[in-house]
């Protein structure tokens, strides 16, 4: 299992939605891509409602997708052996307790990409911020961030746009970020 795996669950899980009229955003690597940042990845991160999830549950689990997590989002595309994690609208990144930002509804959110929906990237930052900020196992996600001011060349100026619980950390981030690279 690869990044072409992932790309390809990716593809047959946004059809299968879009298809179904199921509201969703790719999180994630593949995101990430789609702002400007190349990470490899071998899963593929969404949110979507609850009630979305449960219903694309019954009708997909057993035809093609599994629970690796019996009642979760925790899911697997078994045609390529990709996990799926699906994080609900509502619920807190990082740690999962309350802090003023929570995974958004992507039916009231969502923008169209290229080939998926997508947060639009204020909210999207906001989130990878917050999950990095609370729990000390995805500091990537702060590095995703700091990568991705780089090579996408994000401007100081969009900390006004970020809630002021994270603006903080997207200045340090940011100010990292313009520091050349020794080598």
């Amino acid at each position: 299992m690869g990044h072409a795996e992932a790309q390809l669950a990716l593809y047959r899980l946004t059809a299968i939605l879009e298809e179904e009229g199921l509201p969703y955003a790719i999180i994630g690597a593949f995101a990430l891509t789609q702002y400007g940042y190349l990470r490899v990845t071998v899963d593929v991160d969404l949110v979507m409602r609850e009630e979305h999830l449960q219903q694309f549950k019954r009708k997909y689990l057993g035809k093609g997708y599994v629970e690796r997590v019996a009642g979760t989002g925790k899911l697997l595309d078994t045609q390529h052996g990709v996990p799926i994690d699906v994080l609900s609208t509502g619920r807190f990144p990082g740690d999962d307790k309350p802090k003023p930002i929570a995974f958004p509804d992507p039916a009231q959110t969502a923008l169209r990409g290229e080939r998926f929906a997508l947060l639009p990237m204020p909210l999207f930052i906001e989130l990878k911020l917050a999950s990095g900020m609370v729990a000390a196992h995805r500091g990537k996600d702060l590095v995703d961030i700091q990568e991705l001011i780089k090579s996408a060349g994000l401007p100081i100026g969009l900390a006004e746009e970020l809630h002021p619980w994270v603006r903080e950390k997207y200045l340090e981030l940011w100010h990292l970020a313009q520091i050349p690279d020794p080598f």
